[in-house]
Formats: structure tokens, C-alpha cells, sequence
């Protein structure tokens, strides 16, 4: 049974080995079958020379922009997880620091990325308002984030997260320790209401919404997938001065 983090943490610290290793350079299910190439495909569609991944881990999404040519910085809170970034890629930007307090000018990147980092976020109206701040108008906020109905404790993957409140329901913002392999990380539970309405109180404009279906990966995961989809997808935009 994987212990739980001490007061206070979020567990990303004590999970971040363990994290890095289940990931890899390939990532995990979601990421290299169901959620990389929608986020890549929303990336290619616009001109970006400046990038900024809020919550950017282990860096693996930075990574993958290199080679488009967009100048990244990856920022992150766990230490652990930024070491093993600047490891693999010695010539990147990689900051430690949160997404509510962004060290930033106003508009200081073309594009923002949260990539699955949203439900890590506890003060997540501070870390929206900041995301807006900091991107040029024009510029987009690339999201991908689970559904509300898995991180109420609803569904995932066909079952309930471990350390889910089952008390809570969909409306109620909670959060809910979730253990995996030796990985024990809290996460945020928010309707989709509570995110669309932080968005637009930003100033930003809906561009894209999806539901993205997978595009390969071991069968029995992808019939599990679809039977009750985790994941969406959304870019934002802020309005042209």
C-alpha cells in the first residue's frame, strides 16, 4: 500500500520517482494515445514564438515543442521533477515556481500550457487570472484536463480513485488523494462550470472544446477508455488590444 504524503504535501514530492519511471520519455496512456496529438495538432495551428508550460513535471511536453522552433519555459513547484527536466535537456528554461505567482511580465508568451496540471492546483482562480496575465493578446491557453465526472470519483478508468470523498458529489469542489503504483498525489475536484466560468472571468475567449478519442494503444485500455472518456481538451484565447 503506498503511504501517505505528510501534512501538508500534495505528494508530487514523494511520488516524483516513481512518476518519472511510470512515465517515461513516452508517457503513459493518455498522454501518447489519447492526448498528444490533439494538444500538438491545437500547437500547429497557430504561429507561437514563446511558450510557457504551468506545472510542466517532468518536462516531456516541453520537449516536444523544441522542434516546432517556440522558445519554452517550463515552470513547476516539485524540485525533483525539474531536476530530472534540466537533466534531459540541458539547453531548455526550467523555473521552479507556481501557477497562482507567475514570475512574468504582462504579456510575455504567445502560448500557455497547462497540461493536465489544472487539477494539481489548489488556488486555481489566482492560477487562471495569472495564465491570462502573462499571455499576449492573440495568444492562447492550451488545456487538457481530466472530466469533472472522473475527478468526482465517479469514474476512472471504470473505477473509483482510491482516497475519493464519497460523500462528495459532482457539484461540491473537493480534493481526494489518489494512490497508484507507488504514487500518492492529491488532486482537485472541480464541476466543469467552476473552470469555464474562472476562464471567461479572465478576459478569454473559448476557441476549442474536444473530447478527444484515442488513436491507438493496447485495445483493452482504448474499449475502457471509451466506454467513459476521461479527458478534454479546450484552447483559449485573449482578445487582441
Amino acid at each position: 500500500m503506498v503511504s501517505p504524503p505528510p501534512p501538508g504535501s500534495n505528494g508530487w514530492n514523494e511520488s516524483a520517482a516513481a512518476w518519472i519511471a511510470e512515465l517515461g520519455e513516452l508517457g503513459d496512456f493518455g498522454r501518447r494515445f489519447v492526448l498528444d496529438q490533439p494538444m500538438m495538432e491545437r500547437v500547429r495551428l497557430r504561429a507561437h514564438a514563446t511558450a510557457l508550460d504551468v506545472g510542466c513535471g517532468e518536462g516531456r511536453f516541453c520537449r516536444m515543442l523544441r522542434p516546432l522552433g517556440i522558445r519554452t519555459v517550463g515552470l513547476d513547484p516539485t524540485e525533483a521533477l525539474l531536476a530530472h527536466a534540466i537533466a534531459l535537456d540541458p539547453a531548455g528554461e526550467y523555473r521552479l515556481g507556481t501557477a497562482e505567482r507567475l514570475d512574468f511580465e504582462d504579456r510575455s508568451f504567445d502560448l500557455v500550457v497547462s497540461y493536465l496540471s489544472l487539477i494539481d492546483i489548489a488556488p486555481l482562480i489566482p492560477a487562471l487570472t495569472e495564465m491570462a496575465r502573462v499571455l499576449r493578446p492573440g495568444g492562447s491557453l492550451l488545456i487538457a484536463n481530466l472530466t469533472g465526472f472522473t475527478t468526482a470519483g465517479m469514474v476512472f478508468g471504470g473505477r473509483r480513485p482510491r482516497g475519493a470523498d464519497r460523500s462528495a458529489g459532482y457539484l461540491d469542489e473537493h480534493a481526494s488523494q489518489v494512490s497508484w503504483r507507488d504514487m500518492n498525489i492529491r488532486n482537485w475536484h472541480r464541476p466543469l462550470e467552476t473552470y469555464m466560468r474562472g476562464l471567461l472571468d479572465a478576459g478569454l475567449h473559448l476557441r476549442h472544446f474536444s473530447e478527444p478519442r484515442p488513436h491507438g494503444g493496447p485495445p483493452e485500455k482504448v474499449r475502457r477508455y471509451l466506454k467513459a472518456p476521461y479527458f478534454v481538451i479546450m484552447e483559449w484565447t485573449k482578445p487582441a488590444a
